[in-house]
């Protein structure tokens, strides 16, 4: 989503970042940043040399009724105004060509028009044509538009920053299996199909599979999901991820710009090279004002002559006409909303593939939700714990479970962990810790054997499980031994999110009925829903009938935006108006949805709809406000009304275009507030 203000370096960078995105993409984006930074240095030169213009501009004097004059001081406004044409205007003067070469005038015509006319007009004044010059109005619309474009272009680049980030978090180095012996060798040297060893606790250097070993891996910095993920032989691993407390062997299956992380900011440069409807509206905009400037250009010109006014006249007035039509506040309209919504989106997690989609999520009258890892955690969380002895307390066999647990980096194990901390129980030492493959853990705990087992293995001694013990919701339960007999279990499942109720509420308050879809069975799915108060649920979903689902509801008129975390959501994110990839940890999530929360939090959802509204809102304003004023500007500036006496002037022209632009730019500063609210 690159905005019109470095049109013309879109196809240029585009293909400059696919023939050298190296190692990570870093290539593609030094490219980028060389940009920002040329724009930077010409903004401030151009703002350095634009001083001295206006303080020797006779309109400019006139204006604010202050003389400054030196022999001379027309050749150097008209040395200083030069260099601001040449080098400031250039990005505009060569983005015009491209326009023009690509049958498409837009906004870099209409820029390019104004400052070449304002440019020849006023050297001619100097060197003898009778008339004012615009060389003030030359730079300071010079300044504003690059001050636009380089806020654009550098707040885009903030939205793949973060990701880049990531990147740069990568080991340096790698241990590289070599037969029996293993060799410590820089990243970039680590090659497809190498054995690495991965020792815990260390990230993850390149994407893989596991070939020996298993354990639990942290990619909450890549996918959002806080859950450790149990991998194990022939399981894929990223780039990027944290082990737990194994060691693994990974046979090395992608590196450098193959990797996960590479291809997710490759998504979003794309992204940043699409233009969204509204931008295009801008474009639009600018095309027609384009049209309107020449045509009222050399119509007024050809009127006055008709009318027998003299040529330094008639040409005044159709110099006004030209430079009044390109406001300085089209140029920033977009731009400066553009720049605070992608800075607050990145700051908030949001990855925004398709802004065309981010502005149209004010339509959205259906959210379908997936159910795990979305509106719940996809963790484990304790739901109930019960004493079968009347020897011991429930606080007891929560302790004693827990002694054991803490020796274990498995999701049960961290979730009974958490619950006892949150009760702050007493936990006791346990010694002579020992896995019972499969089946769970044991140890000695203040001299009584302690098993942690699972149903399992309750049924392989031929214990019967408890009645009490067993629950129509789904639940994982295991079971506490102590000195061989069944004292105890704990029953734990996925928990909701915290804030998924908050969310649900903020999109019903605006409008938006909330669904939910989910492989679970009815009961789990008919309690999460009626606990966040949402319209409806389908339980017992497949992938593909996910799908249906969104075309079923598409069917009644529904604009639907569907929110999920992974592979089996995929179908149904392609199919939805708007599809959001929630903590996506999958290429396929990540490749079908319109939008990217990297964090988990289902606010975010609402959040960026309310935020999405908020940006199209504001948008639409800008460009309104900075087209409108042609309405009244123009035909004044043209001396419709000059029978009359009224004839606008450059001066309050220049009056004009100012006052648009800082209504423009104080309107899309508030789009911080709205989103606050």
């Amino acid at each position: 989503m690159k905005g019109d203000g470095h049109a013309m370096h879109r196809q240029q960078d585009h293909s400059q970042m696919a023939h050298t995105n190296g190692a990570h993409g870093g290539h593609g984006h030094d490219h980028h940043a060389m940009m920002i930074d040329d724009f930077k240095k010409r903004f401030y030169i151009s703002l350095a040399l634009t001083i001295p213009v206006l303080i020797i501009s006779p309109m400019v004097q006139n204006i604010f009724g202050f003389s400054f004059t030196f022999p001379g001081d027309q050749y150097l406004l008209f040395g200083l105004s030069s260099i601001i044409f040449f080098y400031g205007g250039w990005p505009f003067l060569t983005g015009l060509v491209d326009e023009i070469k690509a049958k498409a005038p837009g906004m870099m015509t209409l820029i390019g028009v104004a400052i070449i006319v304002a440019y020849l007009y006023s050297t001619a004044t100097v060197f003898g044509l009778e008339g004012m010059d615009f060389y003030w109005e030359l730079a300071t619309l010079i300044v504003i538009m690059l001050l636009g474009h380089w806020m654009e272009m550098k707040s885009v680049m903030g939205a793949s920053r973060a990701l880049e980030l990531l990147v740069e978090m990568m080991p340096s180095e790698a241990h590289v299996v070599h037969g029996d012996h293993v060799m410590d060798v820089k990243l970039e040297e680590v090659k497809k199909g190498d054995i690495l060893l991965i020792k815990p606790g260390e990230k993850v250097p390149a994407d893989g599979v596991i070939t020996e070993g298993e354990g639990h891996l942290n990619e909450s910095m890549l996918t959002g999901e806080s859950k450790p993920v149990k991998k194990g032989a022939n399981d894929s691993v990223i780039g990027g991820a944290i082990n737990g407390n194994s060691s693994l062997k990974i046979q090395v299956q992608g590196t450098g710009a193959d990797s996960y992380l590479s291809r997710v900011i490759t998504l979003v440069r794309e992204a940043q090279d699409k233009k969204s409807s509204t931008q295009r509206l801008a474009d639009k905009a600018a095309f027609w004002l384009t049209i309107v400037a020449l045509t009222a250009g050399f119509g007024t010109l050809f009127t006055w002559l008709v009318l027998g006014k003299d040529f330094a006249f008639a040409l005044e007035r159709m110099v006004t006409v030209m430079v009044i039509s390109c406001p300085h506040a089209l140029g920033l309209a977009i731009p400066l909303v553009v720049a605070i919504s992608t800075a607050v989106s990145a700051k908030n997690g949001l990855l925004i593939r398709n802004r065309t989609a981010f502005e149209n999520s004010r339509k959205i009258t259906t959210l379908v939700f997936d159910k795990t890892g979305t509106l719940t955690t996809g963790e484990f969380g304790v739901t109930r714990y019960e004493s079968l002895s009347d020897q011991f307390s429930r606080g007891y066999i929560l302790s004693v479970a827990t002694a054991l647990e803490q020796n274990s980096e498995h999701p049960i194990a961290v979730g009974i962990i958490r619950k006892a901390k949150e009760l702050s129980l007493s936990i006791p030492q346990a010694q002579a810790f020992n896995a019972i493959t499969g089946k769970g853990i044991e140890a000695m705990v203040e001299g009584k054997s302690i098993k942690v087992v699972s149903p399992g293995y309750l049924r392989e001694i031929n214990v019967p499980i408890p009645e009490k013990a067993s629950s129509q919701i789904i639940e994982t339960v295991v079971f506490v031994l102590i000195d061989d007999k069944l004292s105890g279990f704990i029953a734990l499942a996925d928990q909701v999110r915290p804030q998924s109720k908050e969310a649900i509420k903020t999109l019903q308050a605006n409008g938006v009925k909330t669904i939910m879809l989910t492989g679970d069975n009815a009961t789990v799915a008919k309690s999460v829903s009626e606990e966040l108060g949402m319209e409806g649920f389908f339980a017992e979903v497949l992938p593909h009938q996910k799908l249906d689902k969104i075309k079923e509801l598409q069917q009644k008129g529904e604009f639907v935006a569907m929110a999920g975390d992974g592979v089996n959501d995929a179908p149904a994110l392609a199919q939805a108006d708007i599809g959001i990839a929630v903590g996506s940890g999958t290429d396929i999530a990540a490749e079908t949805a319109d939008i990217i929360l990297v964090n988990s939090d289902p606010k975010d959802i609402a959040s960026l709809i309310l935020f999405g509204k908020a940006t199209y809102k504001k948008m639409i304003q800008n460009l309104v406000w900075a087209t409108a004023y042609n309405v009244v500007a123009l035909p004044l500036a043209a001396g419709v009304l000059y029978s009359q006496g009224i004839m606008i002037s450059p001066a309050i022209g220049a009056v004009f275009m100012s006052l648009s632009t800082i209504i423009v730019a104080i309107n899309a500063q508030l789009l911080k507030k709205e989103i606050r609210k």
